[in-house]
């Protein structure tokens, strides 16, 4: 069968064409591949182990950026001598908090605010000295004699300002659901560090309510979470059969687990002896309220929301045996955030070469 001319040049036309598209194809596969680099390092440092403490610092030491070698704790002599207090930032029952310098680098400086706190003061200092990690504020100083600790500051401040920050200019590159949820899943992997710690079991009781609970930690520049007040860190031994309360008080409120209310309503006055001790299990219960915070409403924190849905219903049942254990939330967690990643990176390719297209 013979081709009209018109057919011949229709095919040779749809010829050219596909010719011509094909330097074109390589363009935009180009662009793709630099997208995608991009994308990928503008994520890594999500990704990477955190270590702000400095690999070759012993125990004992401390290291802040632009300092060329570890430096031992500061004793009391030395943060006498050395350390200029500079403005009042934060004050609590147990401790006052000061801006602060040293050598020319701004530090934070938290004195015993009153006598009747020393326990919970000194309790502190044990669990900072003790839990010294990635995960925990970098101690630099202590003094006993004078109570006093010296630790890295964090200009950022409380977990709390989290949106405030995120919603400034100069970070609204980074006020997405992937930043969010990473600093979620740095919040539960603190939690079972503290639940699997080298001093021991240990729970987070001052947690009562979401305010005093993103309080305990802090946000620092390079947007990750650290837990900073390590003042009520009760020692749970379940072999031991010792169980904990957080404090002496009746607690309220549904933010607090189950187990932490007083069980017997109105037919009985609140006593402190009389109210059943608990475990670590009501860390898990405040979990789903901190992530939904930390989560906000930005474009895609729903969809997280929804993958963590079934996770988050277990961690709210009433039965704390029956709750996930932090090992298996933090499993959970990188799961879905590592799944939602790669999906988020393939829809980008894919957006991005229709729009070159």
């Amino acid at each position: 069968m013979q081709m009209s001319a018109s057919g011949i040049h229709g095919s040779s036309v749809r010829q050219r064409v596909t010719l011509s598209l094909v330097p074109l194809v390589a363009v935009v596969l180009t662009v793709t591949a630099i997208f995608r680099n991009e994308l990928l390092d503008a994520l890594s440092w999500l990704k990477r182990p955190v270590d702000r403490t400095s690999d070759s610092c012993p125990s004992g030491y401390f290291w802040l950026g632009g300092m060329k070698n570890c430096f031992p704790w500061l004793s009391c002599e030395m943060i006498q001598n050395e350390v200029a207090v500079m403005e009042l930032i934060g004050q609590g029952a147990v401790k006052q908090v000061f801006l602060a310098n040293w050598r020319g680098n701004k530090v934070t400086l938290s004195r015993l605010a009153a006598s009747e706190f020393s326990d919970d003061f000194f309790h502190g200092l044990e669990m900072l000295k003790g839990l010294q990690s990635s995960y925990v504020v970098q101690l630099l100083g202590y003094c006993e004699e004078d109570p006093t600790i010296l630790t890295e500051y964090h200009p950022l401040g409380s977990l709390a300002n989290v949106n405030s920050v995120l919603e400034q200019e100069e970070h609204s590159d980074f006020n997405t659901w992937e930043v969010r949820f990473h600093l979620a899943l740095e919040y539960v992997r603190f939690l079972h560090y503290l639940h699997h710690s080298p001093l021991g079991t240990r729970v987070m009781c001052d947690s009562n309510d979401l305010t005093k609970t993103l309080s305990q930690y802090l946000l620092t520049t390079d947007l990750h979470v650290i837990a900073n007040d390590l003042d009520a860190l009760p020692l749970v031994n379940r072999s031991a059969g010792v169980l904990i309360k957080c404090g002496t008080r009746q607690l309220h409120g549904d933010f607090v687990a189950p187990e932490q209310l007083w069980p017997f309503g109105d037919k009985l006055p609140f006593s402190d002896d009389l109210m059943p001790p608990y475990d670590e299990k009501t860390d898990i219960w405040k979990v789903p309220d901190v992530t939904d915070f930390l989560l906000g409403q930005v474009e895609g924190s729903d969809v997280v929301r929804l993958h963590l849905f079934h996770l988050h219903q277990g961690c709210k049942r009433n039965k704390p045996q029956l709750r996930p254990s932090m090992l298996n939330v933090v499993q959970t967690y990188k799961a879905v955030y590592d799944s939602l990643i790669q999906e988020s990176e393939l829809i980008g390719i894919h957006s991005e070469t229709l729009r070159e297209l």
